[in-house]
Formats: structure tokens, sequence, C-alpha cells
């Protein structure tokens, strides 16, 4: 399939049009942002370790029954997926207290939530992406009652998946956000799953795996990257 135009360029990904309407080709950059765009910096082979962590995890989504967008690696940074039409609204599971939740709820880091919690945010850069609330997705047309229904039972089929996926490389998943799309009136998984979108924790240190190691300046953080998907076994 022939890449074309470029369609749109995000934050670390860039989207480009193909000669089949039905499909795009997103090209995973070396660039990473915090604190909406405020911090940014390039990490040499982020894109390439991101997109190959990707793949891995929506294989084992759709062999796990759930429907994705990813269709197949075409380069180390390249990656073929059907097109969608995004619901501008992201869905955020959380089974540890972390993050925003602790600093709104003053609850404290590491608290094993059960049963996990379920949030909706805006999809709006300029707003911060804002925390919302069913009844105002559904006010705003951002979504339909039996979209976000459906979100929500995708989301927490994705969490039961990944928690024993990351259990058995002696990891806790804490939090993880998600983005859905329609593709023929089928709600589906779009964006990406990565630590760039997670936290991953050390079961026994709670050493720091994901994109905090770059949000609070640890350091190693394509490092630490490369060390979740070593222990799940891929091959970078």
């Amino acid at each position: 399939m022939e890449k074309r135009e470029l369609l749109y360029t995000g934050k670390a990904k860039s989207v480009y049009t193909t000669d089949n309407p039905d499909y795009l080709v997103l090209v995973f950059r070396d660039d990473t942002s915090a604190f909406d765009g405020k911090k940014v910096e390039q990490l040499a082979r982020k894109g390439r370790v991101n997109n190959t962590f990707n793949a891995f995890i929506m294989d084992k989504l759709s062999t796990a029954g759930i429907e994705t967008h990813f269709e197949r690696l075409i380069t180390p940074n390249e990656v073929l997926v059907k097109k969608l039409t995004m619901i501008p609204v992201e869905c955020v599971v959380r089974n540890y207290a972390a993050g925003s939740l602790c600093r709104r709820l003053g609850v404290t880091e590491g608290l094993e939530l059960s049963p996990p919690t379920f949030e909706l945010f805006l999809k709006n850069d300029a707003l911060g992406d804002p925390m919302i609330n069913e009844s105002h997705a559904v006010s705003f047309g951002w979504a339909t009652e039996a979209q976000l229904s459906r979100m929500k039972e995708l989301s927490f089929q994705v969490n039961e998946v990944l928690k024993a996926l990351f259990a058995d490389g002696n990891m806790l998943l804490v939090d993880f956000k998600l983005e859905f799309g329609l593709f023929h009136d089928r709600i589906i998984l779009g964006d990406e799953f990565s630590p760039d979108g997670c936290r991953l924790w050390d079961k026994e240190t709670r050493k720091k795996l994901d994109k905090d190691r770059f949000r609070q300046g640890l350091g190693d953080v394509v490092e630490a990257y490369e060390e979740v998907g070593q222990r799940l076994g891929i091959q970078f």
C-alpha cells in the first residue's frame, strides 16, 4: 500500500493517507512531550521502540477478541492502520492511584483501587484534556450513550487482558488511557498502547517503567520502555 500525503502531525506520531481510503500510515517519531507540550525532547530509538511495543500489544488484544485498528508493521517506525472516525473522548482505567488522581483527591500514590476506576477526558489540547462525565459527552455530541457504554466495556476487557500480561513480567499495570473510533459503524480501539500512555511499575520495587520517567526527570526513559518489552519477550 502506498503512503501518500501528510494528514496530521501529533505530539509523537505523524499520520499519512494511502491509496486506499480505508487505511492510514502512522509514523512513530522520536519526539517526547509532557505537560500539554510544555516539555519536549527527542529521545533516540523511542519511535521504533513504541511502534514495536504497540504492535505486540495490539496483537495480544486481537487474539483476545478485541478489535483494533492495527493492521501490520511496515517499517521499524511505520504501521498500517484502519482509518477511524475518532471519538474525541479518552477512556482512562486506573488500577492503582497515581498522577492526577492523587492530586485531585489527595489519595496516596500506589493505593490499590478495587474495583478499578473508569474516567473520561475530552481530547482537547488547548483545554488541557479536561475530565468530563457521560452527560457532558452526550449533551455536547462527542459520543452517544451506546458508544460510551461500548467504550467502557472494551476498556475493562483491555484491562483484564493486559493486567495479566504485565503481571507475567512481574509488573503492575497502574493505569492507562485508550482512544476509540468508528470503522464502518463499529467501535474499535485506535491510537496506540505504549509506555507513553500508561503507567507501569515493577511489582516488587515499584520502579517506574513508563513516561513518568520523562515527566519527573528520572532519566533512562527509552531504556525503561525496552526493559518492559524485554520482560514481555518483545524483540526490538
